[in-house]
């Protein structure tokens, strides 16, 4: 499939989404956006830059049978840390009734590397239930699966040991980890949208690199030009603070991803495959020091 294309991206206003929509405009692509906040300043600055903000909600199969209704392509994605595993699931197989009611002709789903594995991750499994459902509506598709986001420490919840000079993940520190950058998912998945043909029924694994944690908290201390240590935390430490994450790491010690990364390099040489020192290099690390200085703010106003 060639020439301009008319693409629904759910998701729009977030890191995966945000990006693909950012990729498809530089390539001259017309974009829809779900989102459930039209009036939201999110929503408004993908407007102010051509984006058709389509209001909608994933328990609304009416909304999104208007939204998906004359695209060529529906990128579905969801997250169950907002609504849970169950939810997502649910939230997944509307999307795909109705992008399949409508007859898209092409539903590019964002799932997990290693989901159709049996893994017993429940939030790998949530995204599973939801491949099952797409094979079996008969709808032309693809599955886009990325493994571990490199953007993940630089997520909040590693924000505040980083800031602090640590790095702590229930893993050993020699175990090695696929990663990804999101702008390498969204570059694959644009490549996806504009050679339909060419990935019609597939499933994908993707990754940009492969290191240990050890290697990833060295190339950080790098990048940010601070002294960072990595920690192994318990796994028994982490199933008490979040069971499904804690599952999660421990089948990354176990089995872990399998992505061909020397393959996805050769066989697709137009995406910028970020090697992790790299991407590390690209990143602003300042924000580890505002959360130190705010931090000392706050022990300071603590003891008066």
């Amino acid at each position: 499939m060639s020439g301009k294309l008319n693409v629904l991206v759910t998701g729009a206003t977030g890191k995966q989404g945000g990006h693909l929509v950012r990729e498809l405009l530089a390539r001259g692509h017309s974009v829809r956006a779900l989102t459930r906040k039209p009036e939201s300043p999110a929503a408004a600055a993908l407007a102010e830059r051509g984006v058709a903000i389509i209001p909608g909600n994933f328990d609304d199969e009416g909304s999104l049978e208007r939204a998906a209704r004359g695209v060529h392509t529906v990128f579905a994605m969801s997250t169950p840390f907002e609504v849970g595993a169950k939810t997502e699931t649910s939230e997944g197989l509307n999307i795909v009734r109705a992008a399949s009611r409508v007859r898209v002709k092409h539903l590019v789903y964002s799932s997990v590397a290693g989901a159709d594995r049996a893994t017993g991750i429940p939030h790998f499994d949530s995204k599973f239930e939801v491949e099952k459902e797409i094979r079996k509506s008969g709808i032309p598709f693809t599955i886009v699966a990325p493994v571990f986001f490199m953007e993940n420490f630089l997520a909040e919840w590693m924000a505040a040991g980083i800031a602090q000079g640590s790095i702590a993940i229930a893993m050993p520190a020699t175990r090695r980890l696929q990663q990804i950058a999101v702008e390498d998912i969204a570059q694959f998945t644009a490549l996806v949208i504009e050679r339909r043909e060419s990935f019609l029924g597939k499933r994908i694994d993707i990754a940009s690199d492969e290191l240990t944690l050890a290697t990833a908290t060295a190339a950080i201390s790098e990048a940010s030009g601070r002294s960072i240590k990595y920690t192994a935390v318990p796994i028994a430490a982490a199933q008490s603070s979040n069971a499904d994450l804690a599952r999660m790491y421990e089948w990354f010690d176990r089995v872990g991803y399998d992505a061909d990364v020397v393959g996805l390099r050769e066989l697709y040489p137009e995406v910028n495959w970020h090697r992790f020192i790299d991407w590390a290099r690209e990143q602003r690390w300042s924000w580890a020091e505002t959360r130190i200085a705010e931090g000392r703010e706050n022990a300071a106003a603590d003891a008066r």
